[in-house]
């Protein structure tokens, strides 16, 4: 979700005004992903780089943070959405975190959606802890490395066994890269690039990528023959 400085400084407004902005796109593009048969849609709110940021700026982001999760507490329990938070939440401020543990123990019962915010989170910073986790399971006898596969290597990843690799991956604000997001995850994920800034991304933007992708022919290695009768027309995980 890239663009909200841009889009401040465009218009003459502080950041921070473009963060608040930001919070409303989240807000609609999670109402908009309802309208779909979408069942798990991942945000990447804060990267482990963000920290690096002025102070009063992550001090706002994390004032932000905190009141969207208070606000759409209501919201997630009255539409039954799971959420899970990926990334060092350990790490960030104890009223932030203490709110995220609440919210997803009063929603872990929920099976057909999940909501996955991404905070103080990082791929490679993902991988590390990763193998620490896979060291600590083989010292511990219960993970064999002359047997280690991707499946199960791939349950101490943050997104563990229950979150599925993404279908889709939408990158906003006219940039070109991946900037560090579940790139083990998205390793045949769809990529689409959309111009438009994160504040300015609205449900309609985010239905025209649904449609996008639903046009797309993804093979896995296999040859369009193979895969058309097997491959869904719509995404799982965004």
């Amino acid at each position: 979700m890239d663009g909200n400085g841009r889009w401040a400084r465009q218009r003459g407004l502080p950041r921070i005004e473009g963060h608040r902005r930001g919070i409303e796109a989240a807000k609609a593009v999670v109402r908009a992903a309802g309208e779909t048969e979408l069942r798990y849609l991942t945000l990447f709110a804060f990267s482990v780089e963000n920290w690096q940021r002025p102070a009063d700026e992550v001090n706002a982001l994390m004032d932000m943070l905190y009141h969207f999760l208070q606000e759409e507490r209501r919201y997630l329990m009255e539409n039954r959405i799971r959420l899970r938070c990926i990334g060092r939440i350990n790490d960030l401020p104890d009223r932030v975190s203490s709110k995220i543990n609440e919210i997803v123990e009063a929603t872990a019962g929920f099976t057909e959606r999940t909501l996955v915010i991404a905070l103080n989170y990082g791929a490679r910073t993902e991988v590390i802890d990763a193998v620490r986790s896979y060291c600590k399971a083989v010292v511990a006898g219960s993970e064999n490395p002359e047997t280690c596969t991707w499946e199960k290597f791939a349950r101490h990843l943050y997104t563990g066994a229950d979150i599925p690799d993404p279908d889709l991956i939408i990158r906003t604000s006219g940039e070109s890269r991946l900037s560090n997001f579940l790139l083990l995850q998205s390793a045949y994920s769809e990529i689409y690039f959309s111009p438009v800034l994160w504040p300015e991304f609205s449900r309609e933007e985010f239905l025209k990528a649904f449609e996008t992708y639903r046009k797309r022919e993804r093979r896995f290695g296999k040859t369009g023959d193979q895969v058309n009768a097997t491959v869904p027309e719509t995404a799982n995980h965004l």
